[in-house]
C-alpha cells in the first residue's frame, strides 16, 4: 500500500468511495476545490488490486489547517479494501503530516455509531473529548469530538 498526496486525477475515484461510504457525500467538484486549497491536506491510499499489477485508489483522507491544528473532515475507505489496516495507515499519515508540518493536534467528528471508525482513531492515539448532539443528519445522530495531541507548546 502506498499512501500519497491527492491530485486533481483523483476527484472521481475519491467522490466514488465517498458516495459509497456516507449518507451526504461531497461531490466531485467539492474535492476538485479541497485539492487546490492551500489550507488543506488530502491523502489517498492505494493498493495493488488482486488480478492485475495496477494501482487502484482504496481509501482518501482530508483535513482543513486552522494553524496550529488541524481537522479531519473525512476518511472513507473502499468496501473491498477496509478491515485490512487502510484507514489506520491514513490517520497515521495525516498524523505524520500535521508533525512535520508543526501542528499541535488534530481534531474531528466521528458518528457515535461508527464503532470500525472510532476504533481506528483510538487505535491511532485519538481520545474522545465530548459530544455533539445531533450533529449528523441522515439518519440523525450524535458525533463524538475526538482529538489527537500531535505536540504542545512550551
Amino acid at each position: 500500500m502506498r499512501i500519497r498526496q491527492m491530485t486533481p486525477e483523483d476527484v472521481s475515484a475519491v467522490a466514488a468511495i465517498e458516495k459509497e461510504c456516507f449518507s451526504r457525500p461531497w461531490s466531485e467538484a467539492a474535492f476538485a476545490d479541497a485539492v487546490k486549497d492551500t489550507n488543506a491536506v488530502f491523502l489517498v491510499a492505494e493498493a495493488a488490486q488482486e488480478s492485475e499489477k495496477t494501482l487502484v485508489t482504496a481509501g482518501y483522507a482530508g483535513m482543513y489547517i486552522s494553524s496550529p491544528e488541524g481537522e479531519i473532515t473525512n476518511v472513507a475507505v473502499a468496501e473491498k479494501f477496509r478491515n485490512q489496516g487502510t484507514g489506520k495507515k491514513l490517520v497515521e499519515a495525516m498524523k505524520q503530516w500535521a508533525k512535520e508540518h508543526g501542528l499541535e493536534r488534530i481534531v474531528l467528528e466521528v458518528r457515535s455509531s461508527n464503532e470500525p471508525a472510532r476504533h481506528v482513531y483510538q487505535s491511532a492515539g485519538f481520545v474522545r473529548l465530548g459530544i455533539r448532539k445531533n450533529f449528523y443528519q441522515f439518519p440523525r445522530e450524535d458525533a463524538d469530538i475526538m482529538e489527537c495531541v500531535i505536540f504542545r507548546q512550551g
